[in-house]
Order: C-alpha cells, then structure tokens, then sequence
C-alpha cells in the first residue's frame, strides 16, 4: 500500500482523530459481536502507547440522519471499549460539538464521539420524493454536500492527525471516511485498513495461482461486477447459494421454486461464455438439498434436478465434494457469500463443508480471505476462523474492492512520499 500509515508520523503529543467500523450488532444495548472492536484495538493502542490521544468516531446502524435515536448510540461501545483497554473512554453526545472535550484530552486519553450518522450530512445523500422536481434535487444535493464539507472541516478540528481503520466503511465517500482527509494536515492508515488491502490487494492484483474465488449468497445481481472481474483473474470461479440458481437455468436446468432472477439470464450465459473464452474452471452445483418449503421443519431431499414446488436451499454432498477437490492445491482463495441458509441447521452442511476444505488452503501454505458479513458469520459458526489466513471486517467494501474499484476512504489518504 501506498498511503501513510501510523508508522510514518510522530505521534507523541499529538492528538489523533480515528475513523473506526464501531457498526456492531446489539441487541439491547448489549454487543452480540465485537469482531470489529477488536480488530481496531492495534491501532487505538498503538496511538495512545507512542504519546497520542484518540478522537475515535463511527456510525451505527441506520439512524434517519435527523438527531440522536437511542438504539443507535455509541455510549454502550464506548463504555464496551473502557473495559477492553482498562481505562476510561469519555464520550460526547454530539459528534459536532465536541471541540472543548477533544482539546482538553492528554497523551493517553481517548474520547468517543456520537454516532456520525446522526446528522445527514455524513452521507450526504438527498432522498427524492415524488413532489420534487430534478432542479430541487439538485439544488438539495449542492447544498447538503457543501454541509457535508463543513462537518469534515469540524470533525478534522479535532485533532492533528487523521487516521481512517474502518474499511467496512471505506467504500463510501462520507464526511468521516473520505472528505475529512481534505481538512487534515496528514491522512494515515490504521493497521486494520493497510491489512485489509494488503490481502485483498495482493489476491486480486497479484495472486500466487492457483487462484480460486468462492462467490455465494442470494443474488446474482448483488455479485454482477464481482464475478465479471474476478473471471479476468482467477484459474477457477466456484458459485453457490441462491445465486447459482440463476447459472443453473441459463443451462437448461430445473430449478422448481428456488431463487431465481430471471432478468439476469442473459448476464449467465455471457459469464459461462466469458470463462470458457478465457480457460477459467467455471463450477457450480451437481446437487441441491432441496426443501418443500423455507423452515427449518422442511421436507428434504437430495436432487440433482430441483421438481416444482420444492427449492433447493443448500448445496448437496457431491457439490461439497467437487469444490473440496477444486480448492486442493490452491495457494490463494477469496470466499465471499454461504453456499446455502446455513441459518437453519438442515441447510448449513454445504457451507460448513466448504469451510472445511477453505480450512485446509491455511494449512496446505496458501492463503484463504474470508470478505463479507454472512461468510464471516459461517466460518465463525463453523469454529474454523482461526484456520484462515484474513477474515474481512468489511462486506461492501471487500465486494467492491473485488470489483476492481477504487475504495474514497483510502483514494483520500496521503501518499507515502
């Protein structure tokens, strides 16, 4: 990577304003997983252990960006982050009036601020409704961007040095991902961001081959420029969950009731003819767990064909077993999205079956990634993280940096010089 990072500035006495991914899942008020919490403690500590003070902002779940709404506070993270560094962390209430509480932090202090997302002008983003016309449109954008620009400005006030360690939420171009870095006298990487796009980086522009992708999920159209790019880079795609049902009819096979879009036939058949054009091993099932219906009480069987009025919600054994020889010998695999509603113990076997096989690329001297929410939670469910090179804290930005994109939170970082 490219960009500045925490160990090319000065940090003793400096006071540092950190971008964390704090969007945890909490069920009141109480964190259900501190994946991301813990993967920004490198950074939040590395600071604080060389003489810095920390500014630390995030957003939460999705408030309506028109004030404070309690179940999208960041005070339970805050005092959930006392308790992992072993000291306190002070909070403000109002992420845009906290310049008297950030300039009164001393080396080794930490201050949280309020969820970002509690104003609109984080996202910038105009909602059209019916009654407005394309110049009120635009006319609102204009002037909730040039907003946007004063809360990076106030935000940026808060300290000498600006570091972004949330990639979950580099890929948008928000007041406190991307424009801050504008107002900043230096723009740094975390650590959990320049790891990020180390591996990712690395897997998609220069991988050690064989390089094979896993892509799941529901939908194709969630996936349309993954899989395009990744067809350019890849030896083999292998494609499961509700999204492999789309391929599986472009080919003339019975699907029954499973998940299908069927405006996205005609991109099937392109991608099948763009992987035989360019000699990638294109995979997907020979076999379906299909269910009568979607419960997890469900009538099942093990088709190779799925009859009307059944889905296929898993992929079957012998799908298991080819994309387990598929991954043997491989040295670089990128697994994004489950291979079936792995939620429901009936339909988890395919998915926890491929974690197995992805397991075994670690073990073998390769290099296993792990991008996005739902993967994530599989392979945590199935006890084998620790078995895997990288698991992803970013879902959006890891598919996106997948896509061939260039991620705003990390275009606006400083370049090394």
């Amino acid at each position: 990577m490219d960009k500045m990072t925490l160990r090319d500035v000065d940090l003793a006495g400096k006071r540092v304003v950190m971008r964390v991914d704090f969007n945890v899942p909490m069920k009141d008020g109480v964190i259900k997983d501190d994946t991301r919490i813990q993967g920004a403690l490198g950074s939040i500590k590395y600071v604080l252990d060389n003489g810095g003070s920390l500014v630390l902002m995030s957003h939460l779940g999705r408030p309506k960006g028109k004030g404070y709404e309690p179940e999208f506070s960041l005070k339970p993270v805050a005092e959930y982050l006392a308790k992992c560094l072993g000291k306190p962390v002070a909070f403000a209430p109002d992420c845009l009036k906290a310049a008297d509480q950030a300039a009164a932090l001393k080396p080794g202090e930490v201050l949280m601020l309020e969820n970002t997302r509690f104003y609109k002008e984080e996202t910038a983003k105009v909602k059209k409704t019916d009654d407005m016309t394309d110049e009120q449109v635009k006319a609102a954008k204009a002037e909730l961007k040039a907003k946007c620009e004063e809360m990076a400005k106030v935000l940026a006030s808060y300290g000498d040095i600006y570091c972004n360690d949330a990639f979950g939420a580099a890929h948008r171009a928000h007041a406190s991902t991307a424009v801050i870095a504008k107002y900043a006298p230096v723009a740094v990487s975390g650590f959990l961001l320049e790891k990020e796009i180390q591996y990712l980086g690395s897997a998609v522009e220069n991988p050690v081959r064989p390089f094979v992708a896993i892509l799941g999920g529901a939908k194709v159209s969630d996936k349309l420029a993954v899989v395009k790019n990744l067809l350019t880079k890849v030896d083999t795609l292998i494609i499961g969950g509700g999204m492999a049902y789309t391929f599986l009819k472009a080919q003339g096979k019975q699907i029954g009731n499973s998940l299908c879009e069927d405006d996205q036939l005609g991109y099937a058949n392109d991608m099948l003819a763009l992987a035989k054009e360019r000699g990638v091993k294109f995979l997907l099932p020979v076999d379906s767990i299909a269910a009568d219906k979607f419960a997890p009480d469900a009538n099942t069987q093990v088709v190779t064909e799925i009859p009307d009025g059944w889905m296929g919600l898993d992929i079957g054994p012998e799908s298991v077993k080819r994309f387990a020889e598929a991954l043997q010998g491989a040295k670089t695999v990128v697994w994004n999205g489950p291979m079936g509603c792995f939620e429901m113990p009936a339909f988890a076997k395919g998915t926890f079956g491929v974690c197995e096989a992805v397991a075994q690329v670690k073990a073998n001297g390769g290099i296993s990634i792990i991008g996005g929410g739902d993967s994530v939670s599989a392979v945590k469910k199935s006890g084998l993280a620790d078995k895997m090179s990288h698991i992803s804290t970013g879902g959006g930005a890891s598919l996106e940096y997948l896509e061939g994109k260039v991620l705003p939170g990390v275009a606006a970082l400083t370049d090394k010089r």
